[in-house]
């Protein structure tokens, strides 16, 4: 029997006719691992289907996948309603999903939330532990694969925002069994030799298994214990791992960990320059409030006429002397009035008026008044003061009044 000579075409629809005859094949069930999960803007999911020893594709087209109401992850366990066939423009047969039954986690994701438990409890993501970043770091230390993406971009963002921050990429593997130790030893070696004063390490996105290696206990205590301050860039925005936990920062993307590592200089350019104009304009308006003074003070009369102020304090001072001695005087008046008062007054009491009318004061020795002939004896010397002069008289005899 001769062969029958088919194009590709002929054969793959021809497969695609049998498969889609098969009644097992129209409508069954598969239970297995979500892996390599991507949604496309079309709103069509995309996947593996694994287990231990096998893979199939999987697509869930947009109207059954917006009846979901969950989302699925890499690594979740779930039983996937459809129907096998064959996609004629590849030869590749799937399974078209119509419905996804979530069966609990997969290994890795528990793997995950044992690890992170762990190293919780052991304060690796205590917010007190995380170093500061250099505001404008001198050397950054990249550590990544050499061939992916994600160096050429997180090259090409430094070098157009911050230019003066010198890059050193050291690679490693970032994918598979020997990525870890390769991580680990780079970051200890950026660490030993002061390679910079920054570390990104990272890789662009994939599945849970492509990047297990940020997940791996070694290499989260390997960025704790980095003396150098680590940005973490690994996969996509909703991709978290160990890594990112630990690092001093997150970054969504290898691209955003570029920008969150250096300043903007066209940025800084225009902050620079806004606060040129705000400061010019601060000096002129300044300067307008001092000449401003200048010309209040220009036209008030002590500059105008300087002597004036001296002229004016030279009259209040002529007019306070004036006042004072006009008070000096009266003052001197008053006492001069009081005291030819009082002199008129001691002189009307005065013994020398007494004299004057012909009487005299007779004292003792000790020149005290005699007011008693019962104060003095017989032979006693007295003195006697006349209005002039004055006696020198002895007792001869006393009479005593009546």
């Amino acid at each position: 029997m001769e062969n029958a000579v088919l194009s590709v075409t002929e054969l793959n629809n021809h497969i695609k006719d049998l498969m889609d005859s098969d009644l097992l094949l129209m409508g069954l069930a598969v239970k297995g691992e979500i892996s390599n999960y991507k949604l496309y803007p079309s709103g069509h999911h995309y996947f593996t289907l694994k287990d231990a020893e096998s893979s199939i594709r999987c697509v869930m087209f947009k109207g059954n996948a917006s009846k979901l109401r969950f989302t699925p992850e890499n690594g979740m366990g779930v039983t996937a309603v459809g129907r096998v066939t064959v996609f004629p423009r590849d030869g590749g047969y799937q399974l078209y999903c119509t419905e996804l039954l979530p069966a609990g986690m997969g290994d890795l994701h528990i793997a995950f939330e044992q690890l992170k438990d762990k190293l919780s409890k052991e304060g690796l993501f205590d917010a007190s532990n995380k170093k500061p970043l250099p505001r404008y770091p001198q050397t950054i230390a990249i550590i990544t694969s050499s061939a992916g993406a994600a160096v050429r971009d997180m090259i090409r963002i430094l070098g157009k925002r911050w230019p003066l921050t010198k890059v050193v990429v050291l690679p490693v593997r970032v994918q598979g069994a020997e990525a870890p130790p390769e991580i680990v030893g780079a970051i200890r070696y950026a660490n030993r030799f002061k390679v910079g004063d920054l570390i990104i390490t990272g890789r662009g996105g994939g599945s849970i298994e492509d990047l297990w290696a940020f997940n791996d206990e070694r290499v989260a205590r390997a960025i704790y214990e980095s003396e150098i301050p680590v940005i973490s860039a690994v996969g996509h925005e909703p991709d978290v791992t160990i890594a990112d936990y630990v690092a001093d920062l997150r970054a969504a993307t290898p691209s955003n960990a570029a920008e969150l590592a250096v300043p903007d200089m066209s940025e800084m350019r225009e902050t620079l320059s806004s606060l040129e104009i705000r400061t010019m304009q601060a000096m002129r308006k300044k300067l307008s409030e001092k000449r401003a003074r200048l010309a209040d003070l220009s036209s008030r009369r002590v500059l105008q006429n300087p002597t004036a102020y001296v002229d004016q304090k030279r009259l209040e001072l002529d007019s306070t002397h004036n006042a004072l001695v006009s008070r000096y005087e009266r003052l001197v008046n008053l006492k001069k009035q009081k005291y030819i008062h009082y002199a008129a007054s001691l002189d009307a009491l005065s013994p020398l008026k007494v004299l004057g009318r012909g009487y005299s004061i007779t004292t003792d020795e000790n020149g005290s008044a005699v007011s008693s002939a019962e104060a003095v004896g017989v032979g006693d010397k007295l003195n006697v003061h006349l209005k002039s002069g004055a006696l020198k008289c002895s007792v001869d005899e006393i009479i005593l009044g009546r």
